[in-house]
């Protein structure tokens, strides 16, 4: 049984303070307040972050941009290079083959002349010899084989005395024909292209 005169204990928590009463309105406003500052420092961290972040983007974009040209550059330097260097080899081969031809056609020609100069001097009687069919056979063959290798004959006689071209023995005086004019051609001249392999020997009119 409860005796009358015994005190009863406050139910629930004994550490609220009855003193200072509050509705349950005003305790979810006092939270509400206590969580907005840290919101706002959260807020305003995240977009400092997102503004270094677009910062350095910028940055590294710029030096990629830079890293790109700077590549392209040599890129095409070193294109270019290559390019120069290969018509040089081209060159220098094509100069080359130009000069061991030109040596060999050197070689050739002597015996050219000769054979040109044995035709010239053919009896008729023997012209139509087997033997000789031969020789003007051997004689076409060296022929063929100079333009093969792309000797020409340097143009002389009718054309204007040219020392790159041609190489004086005398001066002669020929009616009609103008002074320094060509007017006979003692020995063929050949050339490969803008090589002279011989020059030709001419006389030229006075």
């Amino acid at each position: 049984m409860i005796n009358k005169d015994e005190e009863i204990p406050p139910v629930g928590n004994s550490s609220v303070n009855d003193s200072e009463p509050y509705t349950i309105g005003e305790k979810e406003s006092k939270d509400d307040q206590g969580d907005e500052p840290g919101a706002e420092a959260n807020e305003d961290s995240d977009s400092e972050g997102m503004e270094l972040s677009y910062s350095d983007l910028e940055q590294k974009l710029s030096e990629v941009e830079a890293q790109a040209t700077e590549y392209l550059d040599g890129w095409q330097r070193s294109r270019a290079e290559f390019a120069n260097a290969r018509k040089r080899l081209d060159r220098e081969r094509i100069e080359a083959r130009n000069r061991a031809s030109a040596d060999y056609a050197a070689k050739i020609l002597p015996v050219v002349d000769d054979f040109e100069r044995a035709l010239e001097n053919v009896p008729p009687e023997i012209e139509t010899n087997s033997w000789f069919e031969g020789l003007m056979l051997v004689s076409r063959k060296l022929t063929l084989l100079l333009d093969e290798m792309r000797v020409e004959k340097i143009d002389a006689v009718g054309q204007p005395f040219d020392p790159n071209y041609h190489e004086a023995l005398s001066l002669k005086e020929v009616e009609g024909v103008e002074s320094g004019i060509v007017v006979e051609e003692l020995q063929t001249g050949f050339r490969l292209g803008d090589k002279i392999i011989r020059p030709s020997l001419v006389n030229v009119a006075a």
